[in-house]
């Protein structure tokens, strides 16, 4: 198929073209988990929630008027559907910033011997885990709005809207949501104040004492990431999540929409036959 926009795409797809539908699906998957990662923080959770988002782009893609970006609509429809998914298993541990912080200092240490273990993918599984552990402890409406804004740098219209909300009430979530996690990252992570106590390379042996990452099975960090994952000398914390790799979505969840897609269990709606349109 020759490069068309998503847009173009979109339209074919709502007039039956099923190459088209699949295309539009997958353009906007990897940014539907990305989000769907920083919300929720575990991999699994994502993937089910990025599966039953993109069904519903997929059943809704008939309501689709070209009013905003496609993308941006299919933002809006992931952000719906992450205000109403069940709290992830990260969630329900309750983050607050201070207890946060107090753990990170629990049981610092240094490094395990280079040998067997990769120190260098070890620390980056520790940075990517524990940078998005500080977004739970904001609470989901600034946790997105931080997203939004400072991980996928959205205009503050889009963002707005994705968030359904005026855009003074989102930039006042954005500034507040950078306030508290530049606070928090200030006071006690090293990536960005080099005098503060915790380190990634530190945090490994605790993390791993605990149970929080599995060197046999790591959850974000993996050999074709790890450049991407090198945060050296940052002195702003939007680069220290701007620095995190561009999640693939898991295969599983390629396969499961592709069966839907070949399924016919789930025509295209129209405008009419919605019984949760996304108006942009």
């Amino acid at each position: 198929m020759p490069d068309r926009s998503l847009e173009a795409l979109a339209t074919a797809a709502a007039a039956g073209d099923a190459s088209a539908l699949e295309a539009v699906l997958a353009g906007v998957r990897d940014d539907v988990y990305g989000l769907a990662l920083r919300m929720l923080w575990h991999p699994e959770d994502a993937a089910d929630a990025t599966q039953d988002i993109l069904i519903k782009v997929m059943t809704r893609l008939g309501t689709y008027r070209g009013e905003a970006a496609l993308r941006t609509w299919v933002f809006r429809i992931a952000a719906n559907h992450m205000s109403t998914v069940p709290r992830s298993r990260v969630e329900r541990r309750a983050l607050s910033f201070d207890a946060f912080a107090a753990d990170l200092l629990d049981g610092l240490a240094d490094p395990p011997e280079r040998g067997d273990v990769d120190l260098d993918l070890l620390e980056a599984e520790v940075k990517l885990g524990c940078t998005k552990a500080m977004l739970l402890c904001l609470d989901r409406d600034h946790r997105l709005a931080f997203v939004l804004g400072t991980v996928f740098d959205l205009p503050g219209v889009d963002a707005a809207a994705i968030c359904d909300v005026d855009p003074p009430t989102y930039r006042k979530r954005l500034s507040r949501a950078r306030a508290r996690i530049r606070r928090f990252m200030d006071g006690n992570c090293g990536l960005v104040n080099p005098t503060a106590a915790c380190t990634c390379a530190r945090r490994i042996r605790p993390a791993i004492n605990t149970g929080r990452v599995d060197p046999q099975q790591l959850l974000f960090a993996s050999p074709t990431n790890l450049a991407m994952t090198q945060m050296e000398h940052l002195h702003a914390t939007a680069a220290v999540f701007r620095a995190h790799p561009r999640y693939a979505t898991p295969a599983r969840v390629v396969h499961a929409v592709r069966a839907a897609l070949t399924s016919g269990r789930y025509p295209l709606v129209t405008a009419q036959g919605a019984d949760e349109t996304v108006e942009m």
